[in-house]
């Protein structure tokens, strides 16, 4: 083993590299998803002593900052990131010039993992953790799409004419996950065209039950902050409790009896 190529492979320059491929291009909430790793040995054998893959997310926070110069206070939005799952080769090992080895991993993806439309955005990270070097990694972006009942609930709201115009992954709390995502809808046609500013819900299901909050514009004052009102407050009216199973079908014809009732 040369000088050069160890010290190059230390600044990542012929180093081993890794690559992670799903067995599924669509990933569904509450599902496994296995994942083969690939890992290539570069220029100089190298002693891998970790492989970590991990199932990350993204979302928004809002956080008050001062002005240091006039002590101006102001909201701003600071994006931020999220281990969903995550997991850890448990033993190390040597990977020679030009060898490939290939690994096995199921990932769970939880209930509450975002579903990726508009600015939502779920992917994999892989990493090789090499001492006295710059460890490669491999990023992936993955498409998430809602599990039965989600998109039973979405189809309903479909067909009484409400389209998704805007997705959003906000901080929260009293979660086991420290964000919920928020569904805005307008109405396009049927019976809340025209009585109907827009339509937001935010759902977050765990094994036996899926949560839903609901609010309405009807004054087209714009609803903002629904999250910040709603989520942590003992006196929530406008929310639904759907006991799991349910069928999906069903699940829509609940959320569309509680939007009636808003509506008036």
């Amino acid at each position: 083993m040369s000088f050069l190529k160890k010290t190059l492979a230390s600044f990542g320059i012929g180093s081993a590299k890794v690559d992670s491929v799903l067995h599924q291009e669509v990933l569904i909430p509450g599902e496994t998803v296995a994942v083969t790793i690939h890992v290539y040995g570069g220029a100089t054998e190298q002693a891998i002593d970790h492989i970590n893959v991990k199932l990350c997310c993204q979302y928004v926070e809002e956080v008050v900052k001062k002005d240091r110069h006039t002590d101006a206070k102001r909201r701003e939005k600071v994006k931020r990131q999220f281990v969903l799952d995550d997991w850890r080769l448990p033993y190390s090992f040597t990977i020679n010039p030009s060898e490939e080895r290939e690994f096995e991993v199921n990932l769970n993806v939880p209930w509450n993992t975002p579903v990726t439309i508009g600015d939502s955005k779920v992917w994999l990270e892989t990493s090789l953790d090499i001492d006295n070097a710059i460890d490669p990694s491999d990023e992936d972006r993955l498409t998430v799409r809602p599990d039965p009942i989600m998109d039973g609930i979405f189809s309903e709201l479909e067909e009484q004419g409400l389209r998704i115009r805007q997705v959003e992954c906000e901080a929260a709390k009293g979660f086991e996950l420290p964000f919920v995502q928020q569904f805005e809808f307008v109405p396009t046609t049927g019976p809340y065209h025209g009585l109907v500013r827009e339509v937001e819900l935010l759902l977050y299901r765990d094994q036996d039950a899926l949560q839903i909050w609901v609010e309405i514009d009807r004054q087209k004052k714009g609803l903002g902050g629904m999250i910040s009102r709603f989520i942590g407050n003992d006196e929530i009216t406008h929310k639904l409790t759907i006991t799991l199973p349910v069928d999906p079908v069903d699940a829509g014809q609940q959320v569309l009896g509680l939007i009636d009732q808003l509506r008036g």
